[in-house]
């Protein structure tokens, strides 16, 4: 199995004041390069789901995918499959740029889940909930995520991935998947780094 992953950075930081969440800095590195670092070592190749001025991310040296047609995470998930599909890729991997701990076995947890599924697809859990932006797509499903996304239908990850008959990779703890959606969630976080946690 080739697995490519995808950071999912194309979020609009209202609650950030407007931010571009990306590039906030904690404990002096930006929210893209601590995913950089967190998921390139799980991945064959990585790529950056976002819009607007790609040059931004120019100093990390990979590929910025724009979105066709923006409708949330998931036209980040199609723009990724359009890239991942011609390269080889089996499935790629996404992950969200504002939840800067998430796991380091996560792609492997992921990889084991989607055997369980008939469409391949795999989202993680914790703590009893789904944390749909953390998932594995086939890339196989192409069509039919860009036939979910022209249909009208709110464009809900959880939703189409349910429609695969994804399964669930269960992680410990809520923790690794914290949003930073807030500059309180970004001042908890700098002081739990600083505290060594």
């Amino acid at each position: 199995m080739r697995l490519f992953g995808v950071i999912l950075a194309g979020g609009q930081g209202r609650r950030m004041g407007g931010a571009d969440k990306a590039l906030l800095r904690l404990a002096g590195r930006t929210l893209v390069a601590r995913s950089v670092d967190r998921l390139e070592p799980q991945v064959e190749r990585l790529a950056i789901s976002a819009n607007g001025d790609a040059a931004r991310f120019g100093g990390l040296g990979l590929p910025v995918l724009a979105d066709d047609a923006p409708q949330g995470p998931l036209s980040g998930v199609l723009a990724g499959l359009d890239w991942a599909a011609p390269l080889g890729a089996t499935a790629i991997v996404t992950v969200a740029v504002d939840c800067p701990f998430f796991p380091g076995d996560l792609v492997p947890q992921l990889a084991l889940a989607a055997e369980r599924s008939a469409g391949g697809v795999a989202l993680a859990r914790s703590g009893g909930d789904d944390h749909p932006t953390f998932g594995l797509w086939p890339v196989g499903l192409r069509g039919a995520l860009r036939d979910f996304l022209a249909s009208g239908e709110k464009a809900r990850v959880r939703a189409f991935a349910d429609m695969q008959g994804a399964a669930r990779a269960d992680f410990a703890g809520n923790g690794a998947f914290g949003n930073l959606n807030t500059p309180d969630d970004l001042a908890r976080a700098e002081a739990m780094i600083g505290a060594g946690i």
